[in-house]
């Protein structure tokens, strides 16, 4: 009796530890997948983690909406589902960062997994403030790179950061997919127009063109074509379709303003 107890306990530590592994490993590629990075080097993190950890055999199945994964052997698979997709290339570093660390025994698998948990709670956006600097800064100069326009300079900056508040706004609050960039182009496309009937600016293509430039899905088209390119021939397509809606959801909504003004 007492070796079949002990027998047994050993089952239950060895099956709990499997447990721990699946659920640090799910739970690093569900934030690297919802924060942005591409497939491949979420099916490389989760690989590794479970190595490291000392499973022997593993399994996985990853798309943007879901991930499947089993450990050495097991019948039982965890599902762990995506709900939600953003991007916060920040979260990703620091999953790498925890998994280094974790491969060079200087945290534990358990240190490992609530560390997750607590990045997987914690929002890590930078201020509003800096947020709307940074829409400023990425208008205003690309305006001037791709159309030489530097008179129109300060007024795209401006209308960039004023079409980022209604984004930032309409995500935040209402978040319904698509329609914060549909809504946030549409206002960039009268502030455009307003402000070259008010003589700010002189050009409203101009100043319409960068000012779209922080809402552009540039991550998505990106993270679509190396899908695809490392044979993801799912989740490639699919991140791909994302960012085409997304972009043709700004692009009505600049048509729509300039059809009636």
């Amino acid at each position: 009796m007492p070796l079949l107890r002990e027998g047994k306990d050993g089952m239950s530590s060895q099956k709990k530890r499997d447990q721990l592994i699946l659920h640090t490993a799910l739970t690093a590629g569900r934030i690297m997948i919802e924060n942005g990075s591409e497939i491949e080097r979420v099916e490389d993190t989760m690989t590794r983690i479970a190595h490291n950890a000392g499973a022997q055999t593993s399994q996985l199945f990853v798309m943007i909406t879901g991930i499947l994964m089993a450990i050495n052997g097991e019948v039982g698979a965890q599902i762990e589902p995506v709900k939600r997709r953003t991007f916060d290339l920040e979260k990703i570093a620091v999953v790498n960062d925890l998994s280094r660390q974790y491969a060079d025994h200087k945290i534990d698998l358990q240190q490992f997994s609530n560390r997750l948990d607590h990045l997987d709670s914690v929002s890590r956006y930078f201020p509003f403030w800096l947020q709307l600097l940074a829409a400023a800064l990425v208008s205003g100069p690309l305006e001037v790179v791709f159309r030489h326009n530097l008179p129109d300079f300060w007024i795209t900056c401006v209308v960039g950061m004023l079409g980022w508040l209604v984004y930032y706004l309409l995500s935040k609050f209402i978040q319904i997919r698509f329609l914060s960039e549909f809504a946030a182009a549409a206002a960039i496309g009268v502030l455009a127009v307003l402000g070259v009937h008010m003589g700010l600016g002189n050009s409203v293509d101009d100043i319409i063109i960068g000012s779209v430039m922080p809402l552009v899905p540039g991550v998505p088209i990106t993270n679509s074509v190396r899908d695809i390119l490392a044979g993801n021939l799912v989740s490639g397509p699919a991140r791909g379709v994302e960012a085409l809606v997304s972009a043709a959801a700004i692009g009505f909504g600049i048509a729509m303003i300039l059809q009636f003004m």
